[in-house]
């Protein structure tokens, strides 16, 4: 890498930095936002805004990053990103808040996806690998920094400042975008797609809504929730007859003829489904069954990151080694169904120790095999469609680990009062079998139950986790399917390559590089005198 690509790259890293981390470091200080902003019968819109606004936003920058180039979105994802961070520190109230956390979702959705994109922009797929393994290891990083983070920030500057730290990383990663990257691009003139954005936007704001509040804010049959699946169905359908119609669609339904893409998109949904299940519901564990302190909660997932970084950094320099992905993927996916199934083994007698090894083995896995889909689906497409393809694959997790999230916690939370009850002894008190299961997750709460009753309240726990935990399963052998079946592509030695497609498909690249003639979509080979971005 040129010593100037290697300043891009660090600025690259700072913006994923800051808008990773800012995933999660409010977490630990939302009880004292709430507490002092008020908003606590909508406490989770804080986090449920800037997860919303990024998961639409970013199928769409990586369309116009394709049309307009990158440079411009990815400074204006900065500055977006600072100016609702700045919003929501100086937020007066909840509401407020919460519109400050959808403009910082607002420049999350830019600066995720574009920090890859601008990889495959820079980087040839050869040597792509190590370097989007410590992309990885940034998201990995702030998984289990952001919450620590988080709790000393709030305890000892305020939780206002949580907004206010990222700002100085912000402006360092401003700088070395605007100075350092000037990646060439030729615009390209087109009729931008309105109505595919509205129809898209309508179908996945719809879709979210539903799964992330249903079965929690409102029961999964309810007027609401079966409202907003049919509303997401019908404009998703509208979505798919108008792109098959636009001249220059949001997101071209041709990519997903091409099997390397659709099974990739496919897998990484998978794996991200089992990902933040096991994110999200392995604290649950540690706490409500094994007693982990809350105090120390922030490090409950550390063994599975440390796992997921440092595979992660050594695979992708094995992939630039040798040249080959595939058998890492497979592998890897093998790998965390076996750290699942461990998962699967644990009851309300397991240890600590039992725990962590199975978070290392899942952590082994992830780091293998996550981040060498968005690789694949680079290496498949042209550079004009590099935004678009990259986006996809980043809206595929986004949407996957929402649907993750939500269907483990329906079988977690399902039939949880009746698990505890059924562990009880027959001569317990009614009173007792009514207990507020949310006991589970505060290990002091838990210790002033009667031992009886904390026993049966952690068998019940183990039990559903159980049965939550074993979904990761069955969606690792379709992701285990999905990744066999991904054509082996020779990885290209550099930018200027284009993919072969497979038999029957549309030719998206007829020419080489070195002819100088055009694609026949119309795009214009990069030449002297190209714009550059």
């Amino acid at each position: 890498m040129s010593p100037a690509n290697q300043r891009v790259f660090i600025g690259l890293m700072l913006g994923m930095l800051v808008a990773s981390v800012s995933q999660t470091i409010v977490g630990p200080a939302l009880p004292r936002i709430v507490s002092e902003l008020g908003g606590m019968d909508h406490y989770s819109w804080v986090a449920t805004a800037a997860m919303l606004v990024s998961a639409v936003t970013v199928p769409i920058v990586g369309k116009f990053s394709d049309l307009y180039g990158r440079r411009a979105f990815y400074l204006g994802g900065i500055v977006v990103f600072m100016i609702g961070s700045v919003i929501s520190g100086f937020a007066q109230d909840f509401w407020m808040l919460v519109g400050g956390r959808a403009v910082q979702g607002l420049g999350m959705g830019t600066l995720m996806p574009l920090s890859q994109t601008i990889i495959g922009d820079i980087i040839p797929p050869r040597q792509r690998g190590k370097y989007q393994g410590l992309m990885g290891a940034v998201f990995g990083v702030t998984s289990v920094a952001g919450p620590l983070a988080g709790g000393v920030v709030t305890d000892h500057l305020g939780w206002r400042w949580l907004f206010f730290v990222t700002l100085p990383i912000g402006f360092v990663a401003l700088f070395f975008i605007a100075r350092f990257l000037h990646v060439p691009h030729t615009p390209r003139k087109a009729r931008i797609d309105y109505l595919g954005i509205s129809t898209l936007t309508t179908g996945l704001v719809a879709l979210l809504l539903a799964v992330s509040f249903g079965g929690s804010t409102w029961a999964w049959g309810s007027t609401e929730s079966l409202s907003l699946f049919a509303l997401s169905a019908v404009a998703l359908v509208a979505f798919v007859l108008v792109e098959r119609r636009a001249e220059e669609p949001v997101l071209p339904l041709r990519l997903f003829a091409d099997r390397t893409i659709s099974l990739s998109l496919v897998a990484a949904f998978g794996v991200a489904m089992v990902m933040f299940g096991a994110i999200i519901y392995i604290p649950v564990y540690a706490q409500g069954v094994i007693g982990v302190n809350a105090t120390n909660s922030g490090l409950i997932l550390m063994p599975l990151m440390l796992g997921f970084i440092v595979c992660g950094i050594v695979t992708g320099m094995l992939i630039t080694r040798t040249g080959r992905y595939l058998p890492f993927m497979l592998t890897g996916i093998a790998i965390m169904a076996v750290g699942v199934f461990l998962l699967t083994r644990l009851d309300h007698t397991a240890t600590s120790l039992q725990l962590t090894g199975s978070m290392v083995v899942i952590g082994i896995g992830l780091g293998m095999a996550m981040q060498q889909y968005t690789l694949v689906v680079q290496n498949a497409v042209t550079r004009s469609d590099m935004g678009v393809a990259t986006a996809s694959t980043q809206f595929f997790r986004n949407v996957g680990s929402t649907v993750g999230i939500a269907i483990f916690g329906a079988v977690m939370s399902s039939g949880l009062q009746e698990r505890i009850a059924s562990h009880l002894p027959g001569g317990m008190p009614a009173g007792a079998q009514q207990m507020d299961a949310g006991a589970v997750l505060d290990p002091a709460a838990l210790s002033q139950l009667p031992p009886t009753v904390a026993e049966a309240v952690r068998w019940g726990l183990a039990e559903q986790l159980h049965d939550a935990f074993m979904l990761g399963l069955p969606i690792l052998a379709v992701v285990f399917v999905a990744t066999m079946f991904i054509p082996n592509r020779p990885l290209r030695e550099t930018n200027d390559e284009h993919p072969v497609e497979d038999a029957g498909q549309h030719v998206l690249d007829a020419y080489a590089s070195e002819s100088g003639e055009s694609d026949p979509r119309g795009a214009e080979p990069a030449v002297a005198g190209t714009a550059r971005n």
